[in-house]
């Protein structure tokens, strides 16, 4: 059997990894599982009622008895009660009471005849919940839009009903090439000691997104979130564009936007978990611990004091596939990044688990329900989309993530290389550059199952949150204050500079089949992101990008953005990121040199700290003069422009490490050049 050949029975994972074959009764149960959970959603159709919970429960517009008006719905069945209050009714309980069915859904009608002029876009609603515990107002959970009262502090749902939809401009663009993906904060994207906006966004980040070249952009935070410091990892209201920034129609206008730049727009999607707040959440709503969520101790993720879905209930599965459908179809967004994947996957949610044998993917400790959620997860995001990009954060290195379903796989298109940045920061911490293990960080940055496609970055949100240090602060610490004027001459600078682009250089050639920067990373933003709290005084003085620094020309941040350009650049004209062929060609651990190939362009790194080679012998693939088309030491990326601009290797019949061909090249200190032959013009 052809490797990636898909099989019935879910086992031709096996073709491309014989170490499977092992567990291949494995595979067969958990392909068994999914095909019986995709058979227990309403009519066994991802496309059917399934997934089109948001326009059934919730606050839609309908029809009763021939008479038209708004429907609301809501799952709840250990509730005693419930009743529809808001800005309609005076916010008078029980005046709206719900009807329940034999399945724990309640229901009420307000027709227009009535409520035309009362229930109104814009309207504040929520529903009161009694159980046995008592009575309260909550948000209803399917709710579109959620705002905050600046006096209080409290939330209350909307009921959102434009009365012109939006109008759509620009259609998603095909992406062509490896993707290059932008991760964004609105809130923190401007200079602005404030919470930005997505108009902000629109007008101000998306062409500095776009001009630089990246082809993607992956959105944090859009799903409402209460506490604004969680990142948007603590979602409330899962239907909800946050806002805080602004209006479901302005993240429209994003979209729409950054489609007529080419740019494609992910989002990060939450469905590892759910914040404990029971005023604006989903905690306790129906006065059970148990509706959306796992019963006692299983429930809660201790490390992230948050509330942990049941997958093996179809009521949860039909609410989170509806909001995967609501954010691709509502919002044209072109794909999701899951988060937490390997907490959804593992009952102990892969806390200080090493994942070092194939038996961590299939023993006791997975979590089939959730596993085969994100099985219909994908499946409906590809049935909706073909174009769609499902992104999946697992550090874990779970077989089969992403590849096909019906091979026995996740089906997701990509996986986060999580090792990688953990890696940087890890040498930057411990080891000084001149004892960099070059083996080691070649191998690190290859390190990614095959036949999967991964997205490599050197560092993301992650590495750049308060209590750790972007790689530019590791490199330059508190000399970027002082010393990031060209007039300037610090060791420490030039050292920093010259590292930040190597760093980035061999990530973006070896760690994946997309890359990934995170906002403002790509010019060396000092410092941390630190969003406001009680500890900085409610500063948001941490949670914004002061792109003013690329702005300066005395400054140097400018040269790395563009050295960042030139860099990006490498995938659409040589088609780096989407080819395979990764050969290394020399390694000196000694001489601090590197070469290898990626495709059909040569990279060389000298990582010695003060050693620049005359006459450096390399081996190459062909039998063709090559010309430097990237030199990170050129002056207009920041570096000392040793090497005479053009320059071009002739070819010498001079056999070398297995290749029948050979280049001498001049390689200075802490440099990298990219090398192409010379058929390439």
């Amino acid at each position: 059997m052809a490797s990636g050949e898909s099989t019935s029975d879910g086992t031709g994972l096996i073709a491309g990894d014989p170490w499977l074959e092992p567990y291949r009764a494995r595979l067969v149960d958990r392909n068994e599982h999914f095909q019986w959970m995709l058979a227990t959603l309403p009519g066994g159709d991802l496309l059917g009622s399934a997934s089109l919970g948001h326009r059934y429960f919730g606050l839609n517009r309908g029809v009763r008895d021939g008479e038209a008006g708004v429907w609301y719905r809501e799952w709840a069945p250990g509730a005693l009660a419930l009743s529809l209050v808001g800005d309609f009714n005076g916010w008078v309980r029980g005046a709206n009471p719900l009807v329940r069915d034999e399945w724990g859904v309640w229901s009420t009608f307000l027709p227009d005849a009535t409520y035309a002029g009362r229930l109104v876009h814009g309207s504040r609603v929520k529903v009161n919940v009694a159980t046995a515990t008592g009575a309260s107002d909550r948000i209803p959970a399917y709710i579109r839009r959620s705002v905050q009262d600046p006096d209080t502090n409290a939330f209350s749902g909307q009921y959102w009903e434009p009365p012109e939809p939006y109008a759509w401009q620009n259609a998603a663009p095909i992406v062509r090439g490896g993707l290059k993906i932008y991760e964004a904060h609105v809130g923190m994207a401007q200079e602005e000691g404030k919470v930005g906006a997505f108009r902000e966004f629109t007008d101000k980040t998306l062409p500095r997104i776009a001009e630089v070249g990246y082809n993607a952009i992956q959105l944090m935070a859009i799903m409402e979130h209460p506490y604004y410091g969680s990142f948007g990892y603590l979602v409330s209201n899962f239907f909800a564009v946050s806002s805080r920034f602004g209006t479901p129609e302005e993240l429209k206008e994003l979209i729409d936007t950054a489609h007529g730049m080419g740019l494609k727009v992910i989002m990060d999607i939450v469905h590892s978990h759910s914040v404990k707040n029971t005023e604006e959440g989903l905690n306790r709503f129906d006065g059970t611990d148990h509706q959306y969520f796992h019963v006692g101790g299983r429930g809660q993720h201790t490390a992230w004091d948050s509330m942990l879905f049941d997958y093996g209930k179809p009521e949860v599965i039909r609410f989170l596939l509806s909001n995967v459908r609501y954010w691709l179809e509502e919002f044209h967004f072109d794909g999701l990044r899951f988060d937490g994947v390997t907490s959804m996957m593992y009952l102990d949610h892969g806390l200080g688990r090493s994942f070092t044998s194939y038996d961590d993917y299939f023993g006791e400790n997975v979590d089939e329900d959730a596993v085969g959620y994100l099985k219909l997860a994908n499946e409906l995001a590809h049935k909706l989309n073909p174009e769609a990009v499902t992104i999946a954060e697992d550090v874990s290195g779970m077989a089969g993530a992403c590849r096909p379903v019906e091979e026995g796989g996740l089906g997701f298109d990509y996986r986060l290389s999580m090792g990688v940045p953990d890696f940087w920061i890890k040498l930057l911490k411990e080891r000084k550059d001149e004892d960099w293990p070059l083996a080691e960080l070649y191998s690190t940055l290859l390190n990614r199952r095959p036949n999967e496609k991964h997205i490599g970055y050197a560092e993301s949100h992650d590495q750049a949150l308060v209590g750790d240090k972007t790689i530019a602060f590791w490199l330059m610490d508190k000399q970027m204050y002082s010393s990031m004027s060209k007039f300037a001459h610090d060791p420490v600078i030039d050292r920093g500079i010259a590292l930040h682009k190597m760093i980035r250089l061999i990530t973006f050639a070896l760690a994946g089949e997309a890359y990934l920067n995170f906002i403002g990373n790509e010019f060396g933003h000092p410092e941390w992101v630190d969003f406001p709290r009680p500890d900085n005084g409610f500063s948001h003085h941490y949670a914004r990008r002061q792109w003013s620094l690329i702005e300066q020309p005395h400054l140097r941040y400018h040269q790395l953005r563009d050295f960042d350009r030139a860099m990006l650049a490498l995938d659409p004209l040589f088609g780096l990121l989407t080819d395979p062929l990764i050969e290394q060609l020399a390694l000196h651990e000694d001489s601090r040199q590197l070469v290898f190939r990626r495709g059909p362009l040569v990279f060389a790194f000298n990582f010695h700290v003060t050693q620049s080679y005359v006459g450096l012998r390399i081996p190459v693939p062909e039998q063709t003069d090559y010309r430097v088309i990237l030199d990170t030491d050129a002056e207009e990326f920041g570096g000392h422009g040793l090497l005479a601009a053009p320059q071009n290797y002739p070819w010498q019949d001079v056999p070398m490490y297995g290749q029948a061909q050979s280049l001498q090249i001049y390689l200075p200190a802490r440099s990298a050049q990219v090398l192409a032959p010379k058929r390439f013009g």
